[in-house]
This record gives structure tokens, C-alpha cells and sequence, in this order.
């Protein structure tokens, strides 16, 4: 029984999947860093004088600074006098002044369509039409409060017994967890297939049959979700895998779910993003005739905009019907926060060649970038010589996802204190070197096997410090645990 018999609410009454869902991403190793800084502020001696919290794919928290345009163009959206003012380019002006025409009243802290400010959708189909070199029609543009919001909308939308089966979700192990404390909010059923971490975290369609044939013993399946680049995994599909997995989605008659908010993080030079869109409408009918919903963020790729909350989900050849009840059912939430929709707007229409502030805006972005690739080359190399790891390259997204071999004698003294042997190990660096990173259990992994998830976003000089005191760190873990 609950604690407090006086509440109303107790664990035994309340919606039941909610003690189902975890999100380890922000779980108990998260909430200990948290205590850790805490005391490093009160003068606790530690071997360590700050926590590096690789968590998370976090960049601005990481000292990522913001690109200069999508400040500029919030500001001028957001204070509409500064449009008077000469230290703001035309181009942002111009830009700015585009945006509050498309607001009621042209203020920003006026409510927005539900799907979000016409023009800025308007902007976001000439983006993906440019990038996919196919059509896009506006209409099927939602702007939603970073990615997540319209994952779960889908997700929700899927929420539906057929023919007395609960309704199945696929989704990559390992995963990132939204996925799986959505389900497990939503009451769903989640459907694990396995990427092949031999083959570089590859998908075989094989293991993607075996997964629909097991689950359809006890639920449906209904939708597959991919993440491209992958999220823990950082691998990058190749274009011949995603028209595999089309091919699968359309044979087993699944919607597909792409998880695509890392397109701009590719740093292997033999990896190039291709969006599902542009290979399924390529791959002609009957393919071209699917249902897919694409994701896309600001909080990643170079923007970084994590706390503003903006992003946008594509949806097409989706029953008209069953589209209108989709649209319904986002009106219940008014609309998305206006910050977002503006950093959408800086997202898809940054500044041109010739404009005033493009030098500084592709100087910046290239910075960036160029800044990941390097930090993804420096831990896949450091990871690489330690012993009993097995480190695939990151070929994009933003972090790296290792296996570990870790000694009997360690995973007995993770029984004794109850934890998995992961955890074990995720929590003990902690303690020893201040480095908050994600066990592998959080994201799901082959059973025998041990990983765990880092981003790569710490500034070079935190990350080689970071890489040095884990080199340590790991020598003296094995030796202990011999």
C-alpha cells in the first residue's frame, strides 16, 4: 500500500502504465549528478572539481553557442522595435517582418494556427521539397514543440485495439527512450528488433521478419519507427537499407515512423542521409503510396536549440478521414510554443549566399559541425584502445554507444547492490571521475551483452579531459574487478 492513505491518489489508483514508463535518459544516475554538483558547491571533497553530463544530447548545457541568425531573428520577432535598430542585418529584418505578417496582430504572443504559422509550414515544404528534390505540400506540415510532441501525436493516433490485439509499435534495440515510455504510457505494445552491432549497428530484414512474426502472436503490429542516424547507436542508413525496410513496411503493411532530427550530423565521409520520403517516392508505386510520418527538431543538428522547444513532422498519404481526426486532435493543445515555430523558420530558411548574414551563419554552422566530426574521430579512437570495448565509428547523430565486457566479479558486486551490471558500472564512474553518462540497459541491448551511452557534445578540451580521467577510470575498474 501508498504511503499516505489520506490522499486520494495513491500508486494502486492511478493510471497503471505510468509506473510502467521509464526514461532513463533522465533517470536515477541523472538525478545523483545532480546531488553530486550540489555538493562540490558546499566544499564535499571529490576526486573530481566538476560533473561532465554526457547524458544527454544537451549542446548549449555543453558550452555549444547559439548561432548568431536564429538569436538575431528571435530577438527582432520578439521585441518588434528592434526592427528599427542598425545592429540588426536586412536580411533578419526582412526575415523577421515575414513572420509577424503571418501572426494575428503581428505579435508572436498571439495563438497560431494548431499546425503553426502558415508561412513558416509554407517554409518548411520548400525546404524538404529542396532537400528531397520532390514535391511537398504544405498541408501536411504540423510545427510541434520539438520532435517529441509529434511522435506521441502519431503514436496516439495509433492507440487502438484490431481484432482484440493490442497495437504493436517496432522499434529499434537499442532505442531511444521516448519510444518506449511513450508506449508503455499509451498502453501499447512494444516490438523490439535488433540492430546488428557487428555490421556497424546495420538492419537486416531478416531480424526485422522474425520481430513481426513473434509479436503478432500476442499484438498487432502497426508501426515501425526508425531512427536515422541512430540515437544511441550513431549509425548512418544506407540508402539500400532504408528501401529494404520500405519494402518491409509495405509487405507487412506498417506505417512508418522516420526519426530524422539528425540529418545535419553526418561526419563519416562514406555516410549520406537520404530521407524516407525521397527513396519511397522514388521507389514509385505502390511504395510511393505509403503512409509515413518524418520528425525533424531545432534541438539537434547545428541549431542546438534544445529549450525553445521547436520542430516539425511531415505526414503524407494518410487517409483524408483519418488525417482531419489527427488535425482534431492536435487543436486540443491551441498550438506549439511561437519561440519554436521562429527557430523552425531560422531551421529551413537561413540566410542565402550574397545576403548580408550569410558569411557569419555558414561560418558558424561549419564550425559547429565540423567540431562534432572531430570530437566523433577523437572518442571513437580513444574508446577504441580500451580493454574489452568494442567501438563502432559515429558515422552522424551525437553520440557513441559501446559495448563493454565486463568482468564476473564486477557483475557480482552489481547483484549484491541490486543494480544491473551496467548501471553498476555507469554509477561507479560517476562517483570516481563526475562523468554522467546513460547505461545501455535505459536504451535495450542483446541480453549478455553491455553498453552504454555518451554523447560526444562536451567542448574538445572538456572532452579530452573527460576521455583521459575515463581511460583511468576504466584501467582501474578491471584491475579491481580481475
Amino acid at each position: 500500500m501508498s504511503g499516505n492513505t489520506s490522499k486520494c491518489l495513491q500508486l494502486e489508483n492511478i493510471n497503471p502504465n505510468f509506473i510502467t514508463m521509464e526514461y532513463a535518459v533522465r533517470g536515477p544516475l541523472v538525478i545523483r549528478a545532480g546531488e553530486i554538483e550540489k555538493e562540490l558547491k558546499q566544499g564535499v571533497k571529490k576526486p573530481f572539481d566538476y560533473v561532465i553530463r554526457a547524458n544527454i544530447g544537451d549542446c548549449h548545457a555543453m558550452g555549444q553557442k547559439p548561432i548568431t541568425f536564429l538569436r538575431q531573428l528571435l530577438n527582432l520577432t520578439f521585441d518588434p522595435e528592434l526592427l528599427n535598430s542598425p545592429n540588426y542585418p536586412e536580411d533578419v529584418k526582412a526575415r523577421a517582418k515575414t513572420v509577424l505578417e503571418g501572426c494575428q496582430g503581428q505579435s508572436v504572443g498571439s495563438y497560431t494556427d494548431s499546425a503553426g504559422i502558415e508561412v513558416i509550414r509554407r517554409q518548411v515544404a520548400d525546404f524538404i521539397a529542396a532537400r528531397d528534390g520532390v514535391p511537398c505540400d504544405w498541408h501536411n506540415i504540423f510545427l510541434t514543440a520539438g520532435a517529441s510532441p509529434g511522435i506521441k501525436s502519431v503514436l496516439a493516433l495509433l492507440r487502438c485495439k484490431v481484432d482484440g490485439k493490442a497495437p504493436g509499435i517496432m522499434v529499434p534495440i537499442p532505442q531511444y527512450p521516448l519510444y518506449s515510455a511513450t508506449i508503455a504510457e499509451y498502453g501499447m505494445t512494444k516490438v523490439d528488433y535488433y540492430l546488428e552491432e557487428e555490421s556497424g549497428w546495420s538492419l537486416s530484414t531478416a531480424e526485422l521478419q522474425r520481430s513481426y512474426d513473434e509479436a503478432k502472436k500476442t499484438c498487432n503490429p502497426r508501426a515501425i519507427v526508425v531512427i536515422n542516424p541512430g540515437n544511441p547507436t550513431g549509425q548512418v542508413l544506407t540508402r539500400q537499407n532504408i528501401e529494404e525496410i520500405i519494402r518491409f513496411a509495405h509487405k507487412n503493411k506498417l506505417v512508418i515512423l522516420a526519426d530524422e532530427v539528425y540529418q545535419d550530423n553526418i561526419y563519416d565521409k562514406d555516410s549520406k542521409f537520404f530521407s524516407f520520403k525521397k527513396v519511397l517516392t522514388e521507389m514509385g508505386s505502390p511504395y510511393s503510396e505509403m503512409e509515413l510520418a518524418s520528425f525533424m527538431s531545432t534541438s539537434k543538428g547545428y541549431l542546438g536549440e534544445c529549450g525553445i522547444r521547436g520542430g516539425y513532422m511531415e505526414i503524407i498519404n494518410m487517409c483524408p478521414q483519418v488525417m482531419a481526426m489527427l488535425t482534431k486532435s492536435i487543436t486540443a493543445s491551441l498550438c506549439g510554443t511561437t519561440a519554436g515555430q521562429v527557430a523552425v523558420s531560422a531551421l529551413v530558411n537561413p540566410p542565402k549566399p550574397g545576403e548580408p548574414s550569410y558569411e557569419k551563419y555558414i561560418a558558424e554552422k561549419n564550425g559547429i559541425l565540423g567540431a562534432l566530426k572531430e570530437r566523433a574521430e577523437l572518442v571513437h579512437k580513444t574508446l577504441s584502445s580500451f580493454e574489452g570495448y568494442k567501438v563502432n565509428k559515429v558515422q552522424g547523430a551525437m553520440y557513441v554507444f559501446p559495448q563493454v565486457v565486463i568482468p564476473p566479479k564486477a557483475i557480482e558486486a552489481a547483484k549484491a547492490k541490486g543494480l544491473p551490471a551496467d548501471v553498476f558500472y555507469a554509477s561507479e564512474l560517476l562517483e570516481s571521475t563526475g562523468i554522467c553518462i546513460v547505461a545501455g540497459s535505459g536504451f535495450g541491448q542483446k541480453p549478455g551483452t553491455y553498453h552504454y551511452r555518451s554523447t560526444i557534445l562536451p567542448q574538445t578540451d572538456v572532452l579530452k579531459d573527460m576521455m583521459n580521467k575515463f581511460q583511468k577510470f576504466h584501467s582501474e575498474f578491471m584491475q579491481k574487478y580481475k
